[in-house]
């Protein structure tokens, strides 16, 4: 029987997309729990990194989610947003009682990357209601690509906390509705769309880009000095990956990549 293209079937497809986590047996830093693993002082500093990132962007995600319910043009979607902020702040809440149990100091974890996203955040800053809608299923949806690949590679106890908080919180069926909806009532939304997508999608790869090569415990974690990283050919096939799947959820949103 064929499925009904409707926005909750429409937008799980797209989140179908990300790369599944292999299925043969784990081997080297993925088959160890936290404790075995963080006995390598690089790799423990290289996962605090990460969960400080992560628990920014986050907290970001709070932040941008109720600025942008104030767009909203009904108190139905209001409320939306305001319990996906929610979410994302239990998200954010996770990360720090983590970092705390693994003797990290979170604002000291969170700060080394904040001028960066901040700085993303700037320059995407949505000019309406729609434009919101869209930053937040496709440029959270690229971060969590790449985490979810970086994930992986991770000792089982942070992969598991890294997936959780990388859960959509239900924006992914509301965007597609709402502005597929836009798109209907007036065609000519879409092309806007479209370009605000594209120019998301580079600005979401200079700003991880510029975050890893910041960092250099990231930077030795993706090429393979810690943990199990990716050569370069594995690199580019991450990124093919992650530019597939937006290609997808932009299909979904009824927009052209």
């Amino acid at each position: 029987m064929e499925t009904p293209d409707t926005p909750e079937n429409t937008a799980a497809a797209a989140g179908a997309a990300q790369a599944p986590e292999p299925t043969e047996a784990l081997t080297g830093i993925a088959a160890q729990d936290w404790a075995r693993a963080s006995a390598d002082p690089q790799y423990r500093a290289a996962v605090v990194d990460l969960l400080g990132v992560l628990a920014y962007g986050e907290l970001a995600a709070f932040e941008r989610l109720a600025e942008d319910a104030k767009l909203a043009p009904t108190l139905d979607d209001k409320a939306e947003l305001a319990k996906m902020a929610a979410a994302e702040f239990q998200h954010f809440q996770r990360l720090r009682d983590r970092l705390t149990a693994i003797d990290a100091e979170p604002t000291g974890a969170m700060q080394p990357f904040a001028p960066a996203l901040d700085e993303f955040h700037r320059q995407t800053a949505p000019s309406d209601w729609l434009e919101g809608l869209v930053k937040a299923y496709v440029g959270d949806s690229i971060a969590s690509d790449f985490y979810r690949e970086v994930a992986a590679r991770l000792d089982s106890d942070t992969r598991a906390l890294m997936l959780t908080v990388l859960d959509d919180t239900g924006h992914a069926s509301f965007a597609v509705e709402k502005v597929r909806a836009a798109i209907e009532a007036d065609p000519r939304v879409g092309g806007r769309l479209a370009l605000w997508a594209r120019r998301l999608m580079g600005e979401a790869l200079s700003q991880a880009q510029r975050v890893v090569a910041d960092r250099d415990t990231l930077s030795t974690m993706l090429v393979g000095g810690v943990a199990d990283g990716f050569d370069l050919a594995e690199v580019g096939k991450m990124f093919s990956r992650i530019t597939e799947a937006h290609t997808k959820r932009m299909a979904a949103l009824g927009l052209a990549a």
